[in-house]
């Protein structure tokens, strides 16, 4: 056994990261299920499901781990008996009148078809008064096993000094289990009007939010924190916005789709551009990461390899993790002598015939039917069985909203259907081939069951983690029943020497049943040597602390210390609410509009200039332009705006609000080379077919969009090389690298200027607004938006940055770069495309009523929820 490294070993290892020797791991399931009792300590039990992965966190809560390890988590579904007063004790009646009822079928009639019965008054909610709370917060602060911090999920005005009232807590998982545990295992719903999946969508951005809030809590610098599951997608990318250089992992325990599925989630950009937030992704097998990598490229664009992406102008690692189990528990667990009883009496039960075991999940995923169809095959192919093999099905209920409300009926009623037909057909007055029992199973019944099988089958058709095969295999140390597995499953792959089947191919998963009946006990044995070597060397522990390392050889890259977070929307109404006066300042081409092939089409959508019109309106604000577009094309398209500022190329002319003259800021500039430099993109010109020149009064561009990409790109260095080398070095201008161009302009002008200018002329701390402060000047900037998409929009980002923290604070100032992921910025915040920029335009500019809320993005109804503390109605 390795020696178990100190904390100091692992520190001085880790010299350059600072590490503090702090785990905190998020999960959305608490270990524990809890049961409330007013004015008493709550009762903890240990948590059904996810056995592994708890099993993971006392291990790492425990003396044999180094490091000091919280679990942050939500409180699950409160239980709360009932208190029920017993009646005083009465004489006998002598007759049956006012006596309830034991069937309510047979209750009596009212003669009066008007009066109602009597019912219970409804219960809204789950009131726990702030002791209990705290009460609660201490127990499991306290637990010996596992330290941990509970969540409460509640809506901000069910939650009080006073305590907390829960209302319908089984909402905080609606989007992850019904959108995307369904889409992860390839079930996808029909079509709706998307009202629902809005509202639950906010939930889950909330729930999201809450996570992170209480994990800032207790973060400290040099944290590592770890982030299980569907439930939490959007948590690395919340606290990379608020922590930029924290440490941060997520781990998915469920498959993930390939990209053509993927595609079919509404929300599928908001969910991968959360999971990147993170610095390692880990998933449980290679096909697993293979299809993320993929989604990465064909839905976001951004680059990738087979060990990671490139997003936000860092490298987010990608890694494959298989999780083990805590082997040894379960041996010991498995021979205790409770269990030897229920083997001893199942072996006598079934004495003379071959057991096969399942036990499933009834959802439609873990493959029951297919697993009788293939029993029923099995059955019909070799009749020599017949009478001699016995199918033990266990069927747990399922806790997936999906399956409850479109498939466990259908499922449970064809799985009834197929044991009654095989039961009928092959069975007898004495015996049933197939023995279902669906209902939950106690510990020691389940141990038993896996000792006394001769064979496990497990036909899952879409599986992350599955426990019972590594379980299976402990427990058949003696017995060295085969297993048999769903290739389909996240197991799979790690369990390389069991019998692999395919549950659709009834036939084949028929025949591998009776090779697994008919192997000699040598083959058997060797077989279960193998797996057995594995699933006792490859343990949960052994993966947790695989899973670490990894995270610390991914921190020491010193490439995660670029990344630029995306733009948390939450924060950014937050702040504009809170101000008194706001300042925006928008790049044109790449940031409210997608950049074309053709400039002229490059024309601002409807809900844009909506937007922008109500956003100019509000007497707070100023809306400004900065483009390096013409002032014709600013005039034609938001020149009917009156309240919006232009300034057009690059900052060579500006126009003021409620204005129609256009300021020349470079008229005493020699223009004079712009004749060479013409001469230059002319020669280009003729090489490249498709490229074209642009002159502008104090800039001249040459375009190649609508050229060979390669040869455009190829060209363009070229000729900017040559203007640096010629024009450049003769006159005071700039040679600059633009998105398919290259752009040559006087070297005093930029948009960083403009932007010098509009802050000096709008930040006025001293200054008092009065009826003559038509140009907004007086008073304090409490807010600043400034957003582009290209190395121009740089210079508005270095002049904001320059005024951040001596001019203006620097939480009321948002830089933001649109496009690609890749780039290396001075911008606080990252988005990924126009779109998005148009989406916050949107958000901000407030537009409520009923179709205001119809028409709203899910996104932003998200964080909308999110500053009012509830899902907002019209």
């Amino acid at each position: 056994m390795a020696r178990r490294e100190s904390l100091s070993e692992i520190l001085d290892a880790n010299p350059e990261l600072s590490l503090s020797g702090n785990i905190i791991s998020a999960t959305f399931n608490i270990p524990h299920a809890l049961t409330y009792r007013k004015g008493g300590d709550w009762g903890l039990k240990p948590r059904g499901g996810q056995s592994a992965l708890f099993d993971s966190f006392a291990y790492l809560s425990s003396p044999a781990n180094p490091f000091r390890h919280t679990v942050v988590s939500w409180t699950g579904e409160i239980d709360s008996p009932q208190e029920t007063v017993e009646p005083e004790p009465q004489s006998p009646r002598t007759t049956t009148v006012g006596v309830s009822s034991l069937n309510p079928l047979s209750a009596p009639v009212p003669v009066d078809g008007a009066a109602q019965l009597p019912t219970p008054p409804p219960v809204d909610g789950l009131w726990l008064p702030k002791a209990d709370q705290e009460r609660l917060e201490y127990q499991l602060a306290h637990d010996k096993t596992i330290r941990t911090v509970p969540v409460w999920l509640a809506d901000e005005d069910e939650i009080s000094p006073e305590g907390i009232m829960l209302r319908d807590q089984g909402r905080w998982r609606g989007y992850a289990h019904h959108d995307l545990y369904s889409l992860f295992h390839y079930k996808q719903h029909e079509p709706t009007d998307g009202r629902r999946e809005k509202v639950q969508w906010a939930d889950y951005y909330r729930m999201n939010q809450k996570f992170a809030a209480k994990v800032l809590e207790i973060y400290k610098p040099g944290d590592i924190v770890i982030i299980h599951d569907y439930f939490l997608m959007l948590l690395p990318s919340m606290l990379r916005q608020a922590v930029p250089q924290m440490y941060i992992s997520f781990y998915l325990h469920c498959p993930f789709p390939s990209s053509e599925f993927l595609r079919c989630l509404p929300r599928r950009r908001e969910v991968l551009e959360g999971i990147l937030g993170s610095n390692l992704v880990g998933f449980q097998s290679y096909s697993y990461s293979r299809h993320f990598l993929s989604c990465c490229t064909r839905i976001l664009g951004f680059p990738s390899d087979t060990l990671g992406v490139d997003a936000y102008g860092s490298r987010v690692q990608v890694g494959v993790f298989p999780i083990g189990i805590d082997a040894a528990k379960v041996e010991n667990l498995a021979w205790a002598s409770t269990v030897d009883e229920k083997y001893d009496a199942l072996k006598k039960m079934y004495a003379g015939k071959k057991i096969i075991v399942g036990r499933d999940r009834l959802d439609s995923v873990r493959g029951v039917v297919q697993k009788l169809q293939a029993f029923d095959r099995f059955l019909e192919m070799f009749p020599e069985w017949r009478e001699k093999v016995v199918l033990i099905q266990v069927t747990s209920p399922t806790n997936k909203v999906a399956d409850k409300e479109d498939g466990e009926h259908k499922t449970s009623t064809r799985v009834n259907e197929l044991v009654m037909q095989i039961n009928g057909q092959y069975g007898s007055l004495g015996f049933s081939p197939v023995q279902h029992y669906p209902q939950y199973i106690n510990q020691d019944e389940y141990f038993a069951l896996l000792r006394a099988a001769d064979i496990g089958l497990i036909t899952s058709v879409r599986d992350g983690m599955n426990t019972t095969s590594l379980e299976y295999v402990v427990c058949q140390k003696d017995g060295h029943g085969p297993l048999i597995l769903s290739e389909f499953s996240g197991t799979a792959a790690s369990l390389s020497d069991a019998i692999h089947i395919n549950p659709w191919d009834l036939t084949d998963v028929a025949e591998k049943i009776n090779n697994a009946l008919t192997m000699p006990g040598e083959a058997r044995a060797k077989m279960q040597s193998r797996l057995y070597e594995h699933v006792t060397t490859q343990t949960v522990q052994s993966w947790i602390t695989k899973f670490i390392r990894r995270i610390h050889s991914v921190l020491g890259d010193n490439s995660i210390q670029h990344a630029t977070p995306l733009l948390d929307r939450a924060l950014l109404l937050s702040q504009y609410r809170a101000a008194s006066k706001r300042i925006f300042m928008f790049d044109y081409d790449g940031t409210l509009t997608p950049i074309v092939r053709e400039p002229s089409a490059a024309v601002p959508s409807e809900r844009l200039l909506e937007s922008l019109k109500i956003l100019a309106a509000e007497p707070r604000n100023s809306v400004w332009i900065i483009s390096g577009r013409d002032q014709e094309f600013l005039t034609q398209h938001l020149g009917h705006i009156p309240e919006l500022g232009f300034s057009a190329e690059h900052g060579s002319f500006m126009r003021d609000p409620h204005s129609q003259e256009w300021i020349n800021l470079a008229d005493k500039f020699d223009m004079s080379w712009q004749k060479e430099v013409i001469e230059v993109f002319q020669k280009y010109t003729d090489k490249v077919t498709g490229s074209f020149i642009e002159r502008k009064r104090c800039a001249i561009t040459w375009h190649y969009r609508l050229a060979d990409p390669e040869q455009g790109l190829h060209m363009s260095r070229e000729a900017h090389k040559e203007l640096e080398n010629t024009v450049g070095k003769k006159w005071d201008v700039e040679v600059m690298a633009g998105k398919a161009n290259v752009e040559v302009r006087p070297t005093f002008i930029n948009k960083g200027e403009i932007v010098k200018r509009l802050i000096t002329r709008y930040h006025n701390p001293g200054q008092v607004a009065g009826d003559g402060d038509k140009d907004k000047s007086a008073g304090r900037i409490e807010f600043a938006l400034c957003s582009g998409d290209d190395s121009t929009d740089e210079d508005m980002f270095r002049s904001l940055n320059g005024v951040s923290g001596t001019v203006l604070d620097p939480e009321h100032v948002f830089t933001v770069t649109v496009g690609a992921s890749t780039k290396v910025t001075l911008a606080k915040w990252h988005l990924l495309e126009p779109e998005d920029v148009i989406e916050c335009v949107t958000l901000l500019s407030e537009q409520r009523g009923h179709l205001a809320l119809e028409r709203m993005g899910e996104v932003n109804l998200a964080a909308l929820s999110s500053v009012e503390g509830h899902i907002p109605s019209a």
